[in-house]
């Protein structure tokens, strides 16, 4: 049987600026309120969101004052490559890697523009080999996090003996518009937030955990479901509001096939790690998957510190779970533009 990848450490970080939820909502409430007839009905999602705080990488001042692509673009370049430098420099310092013993590098990220892309940018700060592999990814938004994982270990198996670093940085916070009066403008205010994570990965060397199998499903017809929009102002929300009924009709189906075409079942796994997009998008993942009430109390926690990064969101979930120990086997889900459902499967080392 073909070697399987390990993971070997995980890592977390956050920008310096926490934003409170209910900062959030008065100053929301000042710029939306006179200005958007249904901002007091939709107002209620700033309480239900789950969220009491989020990280940014700038202060609430920045995000009132009309922000261009150009603004939006220099934040995201400079604030994403210092958290890239940050969370990665974390992941390597607790397994004692240096940088120059990385040989693959997994860049997500779908919340800005960066050509050179952010590993390229970080290379000199963390001092990656002249002949390191760059494997930057866009697009993925909210599945990314566990995308990005079954990449790192697809690579990682091809090469046995190499390490992969992954890196998931997501800026959402660069997104907020001040001139969209939408639903999905109101409720993208509620929820994002920005951060990074980690993970080493490779074949031939036990770690936390090996990576069993992944897999994909992306559902037809579902483009507007989530995604962006460009225009000269940045990037615009798409976000439609069928997300919870779907994923609550839609999913199950979607995960028993992805664990049936490795021979699994939803009764072998011990563990859904999954991504905590929302409070509503948590409760119809419940539905879907048949998961006890509180089974997922960690990705609650993390959606009530950090609120939702997008691709990195899932990792702080697993990063949280495995300091606590994993259970034998556990799957990573999660679901983002295309629209799509990602799964990887976990088994914990004895």
């Amino acid at each position: 049987m073909p070697a399987r990848s390990s993971l070997l450490s995980t890592a977390t970080a956050v920008p310096p600026y926490v934003l409170q939820q209910s900062e959030v909502a008065q100053t929301a409430g000042e710029i939306f309120g006179p200005r958007f007839r249904d901002f007091e009905r939709m107002s209620r999602v700033f309480e239900s969101a789950g969220i009491h705080q989020r990280h940014a990488v700038r202060p609430i001042e920045w995000f009132v004052e009309p922000r261009s692509w150009p603004d939006r673009t220099a934040a995201y370049l400079e604030a994403a490559t210092e958290l890239f430098v940050k969370v990665a420099r974390k992941a390597l310092d607790e397994i004692g890697l240096s940088a120059q013993e990385i040989d693959t590098v997994v860049t997500i990220s779908s919340t800005g523009i960066a050509t050179p892309s952010l590993e390229a940018r970080a290379a000199s700060q963390l001092g990656f080999r002249s002949d390191i592999l760059r494997v930057p990814v866009f697009g993925l938004g909210c599945a990314g996090g566990v995308s990005g994982l079954a990449i790192a270990s697809q690579l990682a198996e091809a090469r046995p003996g190499t390490k992969v670093l992954v890196v998931a940085v997501e800026l959402c916070t660069l997104a907020f518009r001040l001139d969209e009066l939408t639903k999905a403008n109101i409720v993208a205010t509620a929820l994002f937030g920005d951060g990074a994570a980690a993970c080493v990965l490779t074949c031939g060397e036990e770690g936390f955990a090996e990576v069993e199998a992944s897999g994909q499903h992306t559902w037809p017809d579902t483009l507007d479901i989530m995604g962006w929009s460009v225009d000269p102002q940045g990037f615009g929300v798409i976000f439609d509001r069928s997300i919870p009924p779907f994923a609550e009709a839609e999913l199950r189906p979607a995960v028993d096939a992805i664990l049936a075409k490795n021979d699994l079942s939803r009764a072998d796994v011990d563990r859904f790690i999954c991504h905590p997009g929302g409070t509503k998008v948590m409760q119809a993942i419940e539905h879907a998957l048949d998961l006890e009430q509180g089974a997922l109390g960690a990705e609650r926690d993390v959606l009530r510190d950090y609120g939702n990064m997008s691709a990195p969101t899932v990792l702080f979930v697993l990063d949280r779970l495995r300091r606590l120990r994993l259970p034998p086997r556990s799957v990573l889900t999660a679901m983002g533009p295309g629209f799509t459902a990602s799964c990887l499967t976990l088994r914990a080392s004895a």
